[in-house]
């Protein structure tokens, strides 16, 4: 797999997207810098000053699992299209209104929450589409280039946002970033992506895509293991962000050029440390890497702290810069290899929400610590954080699932029912007998643990094996799913991956396992079961009645095998 940045412009696709996203962050950029010191011209309270960053970041916690679940289940290039032509309006409106001189504080706010939720609504479908513009050995190389892509215009963006400031007035960054929306636009309505494989099944309820979502990170290691790295970096990193427009005015006595330059530096550091990332994850590894980032970024804030002059807070924003990439890029990649495509929207959004969770939740609390305490002593306290940090998630490993195969497998075969069944009937029990080879019988549950995660994060909502007490080497695998339809969505779910985890329970038993299919008694209404509506089935989790041999005649197929 390429680890290159520059691997992925091979594909003309990636490139012109890749050119279009940068143009469009570079007026981002401008805008936030803008606004941030817009803020400061408006208060100098440091706490108001830090919410600039909590309006950025707490829509990003609030709603990127409901657009991660949009990302899933609609197109996603028409999804990002909408999504860009409602914050091309908005920043226009705002851009209108400092032209016109008519922001206050709590309006700078509101018009800051609202641009951030139209991104919050388009991170997770811009973090999902790279994997279909490269093919999967420069998945990574396009990853770490789409860092660098941010941070180019992280380090233009600002300095432009000064420059354009000086030669035209405030409300000039705010009109360029308006108009360096049509970038991004002109590159989605050009873009044809390839057809998707059509679907059998019909799109998830948004509500259930949500649940299932959440389902499947809990229940995922590789990218539980992800955020709980994530959430020990960004809460800590998170001081620098927030308070680095009060460090250049108060501190060091700057103005808002010193901000834009202290703001370019943190872009060309990461630049310069994106260049290096290759080398490095090659010689350190991803977890490694990971703890260089947060040491590097705890150096940083005790930089930060100590910066009286321009220079000192100049060298501090590169190393902050370098730092941020390394973990960034590490976290990135990570998530991504750890989702399949399926519910790839899904799980990069609770990725999202945890990074932006950390970020508002950090701003706050640096901006109230620093409002009692003052700038060097919220500065000092981050870096020790992060620092603290280190041991307390040693055990949580980045990049696990680099080597699995997250393609759908699709080697479970349709169910057989007797009667037609809807959609929504259920909930579903599904019971598969196990005869284990009673020499292997600890080693078969054992195994029996990964399949279990496997259950949930494809669907289960409860889990159970149980061992007849007549027969030591019969056991009963359960699980429950919501409805039928949840449970033909199983069937397309399994990756290949997951296969091999049930292939490596199955060297345990003496012959193949009989499946048998339960749902609610309530689904047969009407039918030649009696037709009851009071009536309510009652499913004894108990091996000796639970699997039969033969498959049973509950909707069993005793000749399917997983």
């Amino acid at each position: 797999m390429s680890e290159s940045p520059w691997a992925p412009f091979r594909h003309r696709v990636y490139a012109i997207v890749w050119t279009a996203t940068v143009v469009a962050n570079v007026g981002g950029w401008m805008y936030s810098a803008a606004a941030a010191w817009l803020m400061t011209e408006l208060t100098t309270d440091p706490l108001l000053v830090s919410l600039v960053q909590v309006a950025t970041s707490l829509p990003m916690f609030l709603f990127a699992l409901p657009a991660g679940a949009m990302t899933d289940i609609v197109d996603r290039r028409r999804y990002l299209i909408g999504v860009e032509i409602t914050i091309l309006v908005v920043t226009a409106i705002f851009a209108t209104l400092v032209t016109f001189d008519l922001v206050t504080a709590p309006l700078l706010l509101g018009f800051m929450f609202v641009v951030a939720t139209g991104s919050a609504f388009d991170a997770p479908a811009w973090q999902a589409i790279v994997p279909m513009l490269v093919p999967r050995e420069d998945l990574q190389g396009a990853i770490a280039a789409n860092s660098v892509g941010v941070n180019i215009s992280r380090a233009i963006g600002p300095a432009l946002s000064g420059v354009v400031t000086a030669a035209f007035g405030l409300a000039a960054p705010f009109w360029f970033d308006t108009c360096s929306n049509f970038a991004t636009l002109g590159a989605l309505t050009w873009w044809r992506p390839a057809k998707p494989r059509t679907r059998r099944l019909p799109a998830e309820r948004l509500a259930s895509a949500i649940r299932v979502g959440v389902r499947y990170a809990r229940n995922n290691p590789a990218l539980r293991a992800t955020l709980v790295r994530a959430v020990a970096f960004f809460l800590f990193a998170s001081a620098y962000w927030a308070l680095l427009p009060l460090l250049a005015r108060s501190q060091i006595g700057g103005g808002a050029e010193v901000y834009g330059v202290l703001l370019g530096a943190i872009g060309a550091g990461a630049v310069g440390g994106a260049f290096a990332l290759p080398r490095l994850k090659a010689r350190l590894g991803a977890d490694r890497l990971a703890v260089a980032g947060t040491v590097g970024t705890a150096v940083a804030l005790v930089l930060y702290a100590l910066a009286h002059t321009a220079a000192v807070a100049l060298v501090a924003s590169l190393v902050a810069g370098a730092c941020w990439i390394a973990a960034i890029f590490t976290f990135n990649v990570s998530a991504q290899l750890a989702l399949p495509d399926w519910v790839r929207g899904r799980g990069l959004a609770i990725y999202v929400t945890v990074f932006f969770g950390a970020l508002t939740i950090g701003s706050a609390l640096w901006g109230e610590i620093a409002a009692r305490l003052g700038l060097p002593v919220a500065h000092l306290l981050a870096a020790f954080g992060a620092l603290a940090g280190i041991p307390l998630t040693r055990r949580a490993h980045l990049q696990s699932a680099a080597g699995l195969d997250l393609t759908p497998s699709m080697h479970w075969p349709t169910p057989v029912v007797a009667e037609d069944l809807e959609p929504d009937a259920g909930p579903v029990m599904v019971m598969i007998g196990y005869d284990v080879q009673p020499a292997h019988r600890d080693a078969f549950i054992d195994a029996m643990d990964a399949v279990a995660l496997e259950r949930r994060r494809d669907g289960a909502y409860a889990w159970g094996l149980y061992e007849d007490t007549a027969k030591p080497d019969r056991i009963v695998e359960t699980f429950l799913v919501e409805s039928w339809m949840e449970h033909l969505r199983q069937h397309e779910r399994v990756t290949r991956a997951d296969e091999v985890l049930q292939e490596r329970a199955s060297r345990y038993l003496q012959r193949a396992p009989a499946v048998t299919h339960l749902v609610n008694a309530e689904a047969f209404e009407g039918t030649s079961n009696g037709g009851d509506p009071n009536r309510t089935a009652t499913v004894e989790p108990d091996a000796r009645n639970a699997a039969p041999r033969d498959g049973g005649d509950n909707g069993g197929n005793g000749n399917e095998q997983r």
